[in-house]
């Protein structure tokens, strides 16, 4: 590649929401060479009004833009694993996978080789770096805090990315986008879960994998039937609405039993955890503070953080004690420690 030729500083990953949107033009003001890139997840139409869009802003920014397929990729390293979890009766974060294998995985890759240095992107999280380690911070915007999908990012991956709007809450982006032209031509919300495009889950689920939404039957703790389900990967620990069951009190879900394609229901009460186990732990600064350590934690996405004790154990593995009983601590989702605003690490929680 000549010197004429040579790519930008940063590569923005664009969706052609609003966020990324204000992120890249954040960061042109700032001096910064940029381009835009857009992650195609899936072969066929679903993607290619972010696709258009992303282009489209890229345009009004005046800067390169390209398409970075992920096909394959999104298969085997995000829907394989949705699968196989939801196969295993848990219910899994297909976020959390995304960002550390495509996101920051084959994009961030794809980018160095490219001779870009940084991967921007539109998430709600900061990083910062302290002494020789970087560390990952909770966005400002607690309403829009999205360091939780981004706690098994390792330090080379933190040492090249950057989020311009970490600093910013969900009000100020809309007013800086509209100020800047953007707002009318960026979707204003990025899905959660963005490669769905906002369709439902459970639809998206049954057109991969089918052999999993087998009826069979709804239990409860007795054994006895009470009903039928509709396929596991429609339940999760603590769910109320949608189980089709009448009974004089409400019942909840408590277990998912692959081997046997039931459901099991309860009362509430039966859902208090005083402790889990986690797998597959994570800790961002390549260790954990101590063996046992106190710190608090989030159980699932925009949980409220609550204290607990940590044990690590070999193996990536650890238990979590809770100082209070929580309920629908639900395997195969991701629990997060944080010490004040600082992520600490996190792992699948697998019983």
């Amino acid at each position: 590649m000549s010197e004429s030729q040579r790519a930008p500083g940063v590569l923005v990953a664009m969706s052609g929401g609003v966020d990324s949107a204000l992120a890249a033009a954040l960061l042109l003001e700032q001096g910064y060479q940029i381009a835009g890139a857009t992650l195609q997840f899936e072969h066929g139409p679903s993607g290619e009004q972010g696709v258009a869009r992303a282009r489209h802003i890229a345009a009004l920014l005046g800067i390169p833009f390209q398409v970075v397929h992920a096909e394959e990729a999104f298969a085997a390293r995000v829907v394989e694993v949705l699968v196989s979890a939801y196969a295993a009766g848990r219910t899994p974060n297909p976020c959390v996978v995304c960002n550390s294998t495509i996101k920051f995985g084959l994009l961030l890759e794809q980018g160095l080789a490219q001779g870009y240095s940084v991967l921007a992107t539109g998430h709600y999280a900061r990083v910062e770096r302290a002494g020789q380690c970087y560390q990952l911070l909770r966005g400002q915007d607690p309403l829009k805090d999205q360091s939780y999908f981004l706690h098994s990012l390792t330090q080379p991956q933190l040492a090249h990315s950057m989020f311009p709007l970490g600093a910013l809450t969900k009000e100020a982006v809309r007013t800086m986008a509209a100020q800047r032209g953007l707002a009318s031509a960026a979707l204003d919300e990025s899905q959660d879960i963005c490669f769905l495009k906002g369709a439902d889950y459970r639809h998206y689920m049954a057109q991969r994998a089918p052999h999993l939404f087998e009826p069979g039957p709804v239990r409860d703790t007795t054994g006895r039937v009470l009903g039928q389900h509709q396929g596991l990967p429609a339940y999760t620990i603590g769910q109320r609405k949608g189980l089709s069951i009448s009974s004089a009190e409400p019942l909840y879900v408590l277990g998912i039993v692959p081997e046997e394609n039931a459901v099991i229901v309860g009362p509430a009460t039966a859902l208090d955890r005083h402790e889990c186990h986690l797998d597959s732990v994570h800790f961002i600064a390549g260790q954990p503070p101590s063996e046992r350590f106190q710190t608090q934690v989030e159980i699932r996405y925009r949980a409220r953080p609550i204290p607990a004790t940590v044990e690590t154990a070999v193996g990536s593995r650890a238990a979590v004690h809770f100082h209070q009983a929580q309920r629908g601590v639900a395997p195969g989702q991701y629990l997060v420690m944080y010490e004040g605003e600082v992520v600490l690490g996190g792992g699948t929680i697998s019983s």
